[in-house]
């Protein structure tokens, strides 16, 4: 069978915004069944080259082909919904009427009301309607830009899901690190204006990537070691032989073009937090507290003590209660019942998910020295740093904006921008108890791991909501999970850790329901029927105290774990313990169906 074409090949793609080039002779193909990761810096063109891969934007030079009736779908961050009643309606625009089921299909997985007024949706309902409206269509590539913001754990969970199991290519521009190591098979990095392909997913791109930066500097340091060589010949030697070493004197001059025309790597953000003034040990003490909204139960009864230092992240569906929780846990909001007390000289800093500090007509500059808390009395172009006086465009280039940005309006901002400015105007003031509330959205690996970094040495307590499975795992050293019906539990650990206790827990509820429905074994309990083979017969007989060994084994586990503090004294210990547990239930479920299978043979 011959080979399939290409689904979409771009051919010396050149793009230039504003006078700076984006793309400069960009070529790359993307084959059927492909599953890519398309990574880079905010700001190196990842969206700008989706777009011309869809066919969106019109390169300068170059060409863009597309497979004959091939389908390639985009979804777009900020959709027009023009002439549409309902977010359904714009989903389902160009599906057969037969086919709309689709988009109540992918309504219902990444949960938007398809029958939601367009006029009063908002932005995240608009992005999960272009995204069910690509889902529904399932053209054969699918160009998806960070699709997992806006969504919760479940969402995203059926949104991987349902492309593990699509036949169709897809391209994926994606901040999740564990979203997109489970979906991608191939890594497109846009490095300076490069593309390159390794075909290996998104798991290996971090060590692939070091190892380019490695020999790159390598190669310079080489370039720099010889054009020094050249140059002291030229001083030493070129008056005794001119007319004879002229060309290796423009051998010289093109060494230091090479060097000059190389493209240095932009730095990472020069983020950094402060701690304030240590607060007491006690920062929040709730006891039975609970909060409802008419028949909407968001928590019933629920008590955490958090202490100087610790790590709280917040999980569970959108809608569930968390920000409400999280503003009942800072004193902004009151509880219907029970009593939340906070300790003593507390110093917040907060981290909104609405962005809502940052003023959209303002520019960088007035975002900054408008602050009450970063003005410098007298002076327009200093701000306050960590209590030291700064000049705003210094600080602002910490944060990978150039001069140019600094007059330009927020809302002329991308979306990873945006996050960067608010981190900004966080990390400017010193606080010791971070409040963050979907922080990872928008920004790029390294952002991330940075911030990661500098989380990791901030002294102060944080306070976390999040959807983001790896930072979870990352900086959470405590897990409270909101499950709907005003529950609300607390786990030790990241997100990982809270999965592998809850499925020791739903593992142990299971046992109980089936020791309940089913006839339990007694222990030195005979053979009753000559059915049996010998071997049969006698693992029947055992059988009771293999269980009888296993239950006692899980009420061990059990009881260890039952301690609070283990996971922050002993870390390994838990771990090792958590496997064991779920190791066990697993073989008491066995041992259980084994018996009552010897036990139904036995009667017949």
């Amino acid at each position: 069978m011959a080979p399939r074409p290409p689904l979409l090949q771009l051919n010396d793609i050149s793009l230039t915004f504003g006078g700076d080039p984006v793309f400069s002779e960009l070529s790359l193909v993307v084959q059927p069944g492909d599953r890519v990761a398309l990574v880079g810096r905010n700001g190196s063109g990842k969206s700008t080259l989706m777009k011309v891969m869809a066919g969106l934007v019109e390169a300068d030079s170059g060409a863009r082909t597309l497979a004959p009736s091939a389908s390639v779908g985009y979804m777009e961050q900020d959709p027009d919904m023009a002439g549409f009643a309902t977010l359904g309606d714009f989903a389902s625009s160009q599906l057969d009427p037969a086919e709309t089921y689709r988009v109540e299909m992918a309504g219902e997985g990444l949960k938007f009301d398809p029958a939601r007024a367009v006029e009063t949706a908002s932005g995240g309902e608009r992005r999960r309607a272009a995204l069910a409206k690509l889902m529904a269509e399932a053209p054969e590539l699918m160009l998806l830009d960070e699709p997992t913001n806006h969504l919760d754990i479940e969402a995203i969970a059926w949104l991987e899901t349902t492309l593990k199991d699509t036949r169709n290519a897809f391209v994926l521009i994606s901040h999740d690190r564990a979203f997109l190591r489970e979906l991608t098979r191939a890594t497109l990095w846009i490095d300076r204006g490069m593309t390159r392909r390794q075909e290996k997913g998104f798991a290996h791109f971090e060590e692939w990537r070091d190892k380019v930066w490695e020999d790159e500097d390598q190669a310079r340091h080489k370039l720099n070691r010889k054009i020094r060589s050249e140059a002291r010949w030229a001083v030493e030697g070129i008056s005794a032989r001119r007319k004879r070493n002229q060309g290796r004197v423009r051998a010289l001059q093109e060494l230091r073009a090479e060097r000059s025309s190389q493209i240095a790597r932009q730095g990472a953000a020069a983020m950094a937090l402060a701690s304030g003034p240590k607060s007491g040990k006690k920062v929040i003490e709730a006891t039975g507290i609970s909060k409802a909204y008419g028949d909407n139960i968001l928590l019933r009864d629920f008590s955490i003590r958090i202490q100087r230092g610790d790590r709280v992240a917040l999980v569970g569906p959108n809608g569930v209660g968390k920000t409400t929780l999280l503003n009942m846990l800072m004193g902004s909001e009151a509880p219907d019942s029970g009593t939340v007390s906070l300790g003593t000289n507390l110093v917040p800093a907060i981290f909104d998910q609405a962005r809502a500090q940052l003023d959209p007509e303002m520019s960088l500059w007035d975002s900054l020295t408008g602050d009450p808390d970063m003005r410098v009395s007298g002076k327009a172009d200093q701000i306050l740093v960590r209590g030291m006086p700064r000049h705003v465009i210094g600080y602002l280039k910490e944060f990978l904006f150039d001069e140019a940005q600094a007059r330009a309006p927020v809302r002329s901002l991308s979306g990873g921008e945006k996050a960067r400015l608010l981190l900004a105007k966080l990390m400017a003031r010193e606080s010791n108890i971070l409040v963050l509330d979907e922080p990872t959205n928008d920004l790029d690996i390294e952002t991330l791991d940075l911030l990661q970094e500098l989380l990791d040495d901030y002294d102060g307590t944080i306070i976390l909501v999040s959807h983001d499975r790896d930072f979870l795992d990352r900086v959470a050293a405590t897990t409270i999970a909101m499950e709907g019906d005003g529950r609300a539990t607390v786990y030790a650990g990241g997100w990982t850790d809270y999965r592998t206790q809850r499925g020791a827990q739903d593992a142990t509820d299971e046992g109980m329901q089936k020791s309940v429905a089913k006839p339990r074994p007694a222990a030195g309990k005979k053979d009753k029927s000559t059915t049996l083979s010998f071997t049969e017969r006698h693992r029947l007989a055992e059988l009771p105290e293999v269980i009888a060994r296993i239950e006692a084994e899980i009420a061990k586990l059990e009881e260890l774990m039952a301690d609070p503090e283990l996971f922050t004294r002993e870390p390994v210990k838990f771990r090792k313990a958590t496997e064991a547990l779920t190791t066990r239930q697993k073989a008491l479920a066995t041992a259980e169906e084994e018996w009552m299978d010897l036990e139904e043979k036995a009667d017949t």
